[in-house]
């Protein structure tokens, strides 16, 4: 046992060795090739090289996502035969507790839902996504939508995509700046290839991981997408989730019902990010995870056995609202008495609308992982087909419902994810044409403009928002944002215990290169601090020497926590008009924040992201 144990320990060290002498090598390669691009390549031409793989890789994880989920989501339906409506209160259970189960003993992480986890990644973490980002989306989403989660494919789709840029970027030790680029090519594609719209990707890139709109970057962005098409086609053929086609255009004496949708898009979505951001704060004020996933699972599973609808992405049933046919909203055997009945079906509709967002919110409290896309579609092309039977039925117009189908999905996308030229031209392309442009842009305009009433942030920015980061396209508060507090303390100061006299200043005063003396106790606590410009007429007089520190020593106005975001200390200077600040963490003195300091490390952020 001993020679065995002996012989175990040898070989792990010697395998850690090989492995270091791998990395060395390969670090090596890394930085030959990139001497070597440095003097024959530009960074425009590599970028445009690098779009290629990242395309084909940001596809294919897109493909696999979907291929994945959807042969568990056959396997399951094959196995529940005449019982497949009660089991459909199990499965998405099932699914739920295997991705629990994986991100627990085999990942040991937690996942996230992805996009939000990227958006603090090019915030805070100059771009740096963990490598197992680039695969973990990929089974633990497949699980939860396979079995039946209440969620959708595109979010951990784009976020394996943007992980598979991070990681590209990293291990050639490329710059924030081509970093986030990176991301970007790789989440355009992944959405490129999942919805084979190739417009709507690059325009997601845009709008949601705020890539700078230049040449620069936008043709890397276009070459990943139409890489990342030609692989979905390879795969899958030329095919799209939600065909769609558009017999007749836009009817302009229908303009009023569509700003009319437009209103009504906008309070649905503040209403499923109300009901989402509500249910999420709950789940989390219970401790155990398995407790949530009992909560969670049991009551998910009573939603999806009340509206079969609700079950996965589904898009089976977007694609029935696409035709203008709301027979999902019946998928329950016992609500089929009712068809006949419009008040009774108008009712219903309503309520599989509303229930959604809380289907959605129940998956990820119960701990699946998923996107809140295909949910906004799902709701969207439900709200449309809801107001126009419920037109109809009043008697007050007369109504294409597959037409307001469409432009509902437009509708909630722009509201619930702040991005409304994705809503745009996400239908458009998927209806091969621009008939319903008009109404899709006043649709769109009209339910962002009303979700912003409510809400500063949109389903993903949410998340990073609660760590006190905002995710914004203003480039002065992005850079703020990615400047860390712990990097720019000064520790170069002579703090002066508050035991001690005037006389034992001098000592300090002409040693220090600095004209501040904090005044901190044995145990760290900052009790304030004395300006030498307050005590530079006294220090030779020897009246003073005897008297204690404390009573030169003065409070500061303002002081900085760590945590504190960047743009509150950049006012805190302004405000003050002082050069340094004190940092106090616990009432304990950790050093000072200058003002020069913090603007040179924003000139050099900003040097850092700005294109050439």
């Amino acid at each position: 046992m001993f020679l065995f144990n002996s012989l175990n320990t040898f070989s792990y060290f010697s395998g850690l060795k090989e492995r270091e002498v791998l990395k060395d090598k390969l670090n090596g390669w890394i930085d030959q090739f990139n001497t070597w691009r440095a003097t024959h390549m530009s960074d425009r031409r590599f970028m445009l090289l690098l779009s290629i793989p990242t395309g084909f890789l940001a596809g294919a994880a897109a493909v696999i996502i979907k291929k994945l989920a959807h042969g568990i989501r056959e396997l399951v339906f094959n196995f529940q035969g005449q019982y497949a409506h009660f089991l459909f209160f199990i499965c998405p259970a099932i699914g739920i507790l295997l991705t629990i189960l994986f991100c627990k003993y085999i990942l040991k992480k937690h996942v996230g839902h992805g996009i939000p986890g990227i958006l603090y990644a090019i915030s805070k973490n100059k771009g740096k996504v963990d490598r197992s980002s680039t695969w973990s989306s990929i089974v633990t989403s497949a699980l939860t939508v396979g079995f039946g989660g209440s969620v959708g494919l595109e979010g951990p789709s784009v976020s394996t995509g943007g992980s598979i840029g991070s990681n590209i970027a990293q291990l050639l030790k490329l710059d924030y700046k081509h970093t986030i680029l990176l991301i970007g090519m790789g989440g355009a594609a992944a959405l490129a290839a999942i919805f084979q719209a190739p417009i709507t990707g690059i325009v997601f890139a845009l709008e949601v991981f705020m890539i700078d709109l230049s040449l620069n970057a936008l043709v890397p962005i276009i070459c990943s997408s139409f890489v990342a098409i030609l692989t979905a086609y390879w795969f899958l053929g030329q095919t799209v989730e939600y065909p769609a086609v558009i017999a007749e255009g836009f009817i302009p004496s229908n303009a009023f019902y569509y700003v009319l949708l437009g209103l009504f898009a906008g309070l649905v979505s503040a209403y499923f990010l109300k009901v989402t951001f509500t249910v999420e704060k709950r789940f989390k004020k219970v401790e155990s995870p398995w407790m949530r996933f009992l909560i969670g699972g049991s009551l998910l599973g009573i939603l999806i056995f009340l509206f079969p609808a609700l079950y996965g992405e589904g898009y089976e049933a977007i694609n029935s609202a696409l035709r203008g046919d709301y027979s999902p909203v019946l998928g329950n055997p016992w609500f089929a008495q009712f068809k006949n009945m419009d008040l009774v079906v108008i009712i219903l509709f309503a309520g599989m609308i509303l229930l959604k967002a809380f289907a959605t919110a129940f998956t990820f409290g119960a701990g699946g992982v998923g996107g809140t896309f295909a949910p906004a579609l799902f709701i969207g092309a439900f709200t449309g087909l809801f107001f126009a039977t419920l037109v109809n039925y009043l008697g007050i117009g007369n109504l294409d419902p597959a037409k307001f189908a469409l432009v509902g999905m437009s509708g909630l996308v722009a509201g619930m994810l702040h991005a409304p030229l994705t809503g745009i031209f996400l239908i458009a392309e998927i209806t091969n044409g621009y008939a319903l442009i008009v109404p899709l842009m006043i649709v769109s305009a009209l339910a962002y403009a009303i979700n912003r009433l409510f809400f500063n942030h949109s389903i993903y920015t949410n998340a990073v928002a609660e760590k006190g980061v905002e995710v914004t396209h203003n480039k002065d508060k992005s850079i703020l944002n990615m400047m860390a507090i712990n990097q720019l303390i000064e520790t170069n100061f002579s703090p002066i215990d508050p035991n001690c006299t005037f006389g034992d200043l001098l000592p300090l005063v002409s040693s220090s290169k600095r004209n501040i003396f904090p005044v901190v106790d044995k145990e760290g606590f900052f009790c304030g601090h004395v300006l030498f410009d307050d005590v530079r007429g006294i220090l030779f007089d020897e009246s003073h020497y005897n008297q204690s520190i404390q009573n030169y020593a003065v409070l500061p106005d303002y002081v900085i926590h760590p945590d504190e975001p960047m743009e509150e200390i950049v006012h805190k200077f302004q405000k003050s008009g002082k050069y340094n600040i004190p940092v106090i963490q616990g009432g304990k003195y950790l050093g000072y924040l200058s003002r020069a300091n913090v603007f040179s490390a924003y000139r050099a952020m900003m040097s850092e992201i700005s294109e050439d």
